[in-house]
């Protein structure tokens, strides 16, 4: 998952404690073990004596729902000890521990085309899959050196105020400004962007890959007018929405569910049209625990038991299929890997964006300054 988005997260539960949404014990299980690990440490415990698993993520006190979800569990069932580390696995840290001769870390939580490009450089070690069962998530959510941990979508939000029960219901929708007139809201980060500008530009799904960049940013253009802001975090699109300023928006689906309930359904959206992606579950090569142990726990985490419960702490999407029969009605519609709402979206291209995220971003941020 990408940094903004696993942030976004932290923040999601938090509100969600302050606004009475989840239960105290549901709260303190995510966010419990934070005084424990520094309790730990006073008390003279030695990680590295009891070889633990090290699991890295973007940190923050709502990804220890991971605890929750998978780590805890894992432990008990194996007796192997994993420790959390919050320092956030981009692209350029994971280099940097194989690059120290003395890597820390086991297992990274990180975007699917982050882990490809590190694989390609045995940065990253290939997943054994005799350990980790490939087909428990769904086809193109896995590659030689990553896995889907879970799911997250960008969708397409609008002010029901502003345009009744007829509002945008796809791209080219979301770029007439002249039936549509009103302030947009776009991700700063480009994930996405490119493809929405492109299929309002009539591109055709399956068409849309490689990705004709120079025409996706001239179709921006048009609208750059009209975006009153590219936003950087979730809660800046929530805001934006809710206050009214912004009229449409692209925004993560969990953000989306947010918005819905805090505006007593002023707040529109839904999976048409969406796209979807994953964070993958990766492993250093050489990495200290071993081999072993890391598989071990890449598979643990696939099982659906933890997946829902993530879900429900959370709100993403399960990568396991077979998640979906623990869930009500009511939480398969808001669930964005849901078989029915996974027909309705475009999922992101792995390869295209190992091959082209950097110099493509480059373009993309310098291209929003003009």
């Amino acid at each position: 998952m990408s940094e903004h988005h696993q942030r976004d997260c932290i923040e999601i539960l938090i509100e969600k404690a302050r606004g009475g949404q989840i239960s105290r014990r549901t709260f303190v299980q995510a966010m419990g073990l934070l005084a424990a690990v520094p309790l730990a440490l006073r008390s003279g415990i030695s990680w590295s004596a009891d070889k633990p698993l090290v699991l890295v993520n973007w940190g923050g006190d709502a990804l220890n729902a991971f605890r929750t979800a998978w780590t805890d569990s894992f432990t008990k069932s194996t007796g192997i000890p994993v420790r959390i580390d919050g320092a956030g696995p981009t692209e350029g840290a994971v280099r940097s521990q194989l690059a120290s001769g003395r890597p820390s870390w086991d297992v990274v939580d990180m975007e699917g085309y982050s882990a490809l490009n590190l694989g390609r450089e045995k940065i990253l070690q290939p997943l054994d899959y005799s350990v980790v069962q490939r087909d428990q998530v769904a086809p193109g959510m896995s590659h030689d050196y990553g896995i889907a941990g879970y799911m997250l979508s960008y969708v397409l939000a609008w002010d029901s105020e502003k345009y009744g029960d007829n509002g945008p219901r796809d791209w080219a929708d979301f770029w007439n400004v002249e039936k549509f007139p009103g302030k947009r809201t776009l991700y700063k980060w480009m994930n996405g962007m490119l493809e929405a500008a492109l299929l309002a530009d009539g591109v055709p799904v399956d068409k849309l890959y490689p990705l004709d960049v120079p025409r996706a940013l001239r179709k921006i253009d048009e609208l750059k007018p009209h975006v009153l802001s590219f936003w950087g975090s979730g809660a800046e699109s929530q805001q934006l929405m809710i206050e009214g300023e912004a009229s449409m928006g692209v925004l993560w689906h969990t953000r989306a569910t947010l918005l819905r309930e805090d505006s007593g359904g002023r707040i529109k959206w839904g999976y048409d049209n969406a796209f979807l992606t994953n964070s993958s579950w990766a492993v250093l090569s050489d990495n200290p625990a071993g081999t072993a142990p890391a598989m071990q726990f890449i598979q643990h985490a696939l099982q659906p038991a933890g997946q829902f419960k993530l879900f429900e702490i959370l709100g993403n999407g399960p990568s396991n299929p077979a998640t979906q029969k623990l869930m009500s009605p009511e939480q398969l519609e808001l669930n964005c890997a849901s078989e029915a709402n996974m027909k309705k979206q475009i999922l992101l291209d792995t390869q295209w964006y190992a091959d082209h995220y950097s110099s493509t971003l480059e373009q993309y941020l310098t291209h929003l300054s003009k």
